[in-house]
């Protein structure tokens, strides 16, 4: 009889979509000066990625055992756990996603563009790193 493993596998199946986000993201930083298209794009690209990073994050801890719900549950656990280095930062980048999904003013977006750029991207890179690593 086989065993149903497809709950273990289920974060590595999910990280192959935040890496395709995650790449297309990575792609777009390296846009010094983007126009106005290209912080949409690049806004964009972060919003997906972040998305996918949080449920990677959920998928692992459940698969370890541990129960949440929420991208703040989630990115709470993920700090205690280890999994997670800035758990201020990841706080931060939930609000910016939020906020950014429901509304673009040109004001909010250079400011979040600076924040992924400073801040959200180089946290989305060490955590791509990590699981990349634990992916086998």
């Amino acid at each position: 009889m086989a065993v149903d493993d497809s709950q273990d596998i289920r974060w590595k199946q999910r990280f192959v979509h935040f890496r395709k986000a995650f790449l297309l993201l990575e792609q777009t930083m390296k846009i010094e000066h983007p126009s106005d298209a290209e912080r949409a794009g690049l806004i964009q690209f972060f919003e997906m990625s972040f998305e996918l990073a949080w449920k990677v994050l959920k998928d692992y801890l459940e698969e370890e055992g541990f129960s949440v719900a929420s991208p703040r549950d989630t990115i709470k656990q993920a700090f205690q756990a280890g999994l997670l280095e800035n758990g201020h930062v990841w706080i931060e980048a939930l609000k910016d996603r939020n906020l950014t999904v429901h509304t673009y003013e040109e004001k909010i977006a250079l400011a979040v563009e600076q924040k992924i750029r400073d801040a959200y991207f180089p946290a989305l890179l060490t955590l791509f790193r990590k699981f990349k690593a634990m992916e086998g």
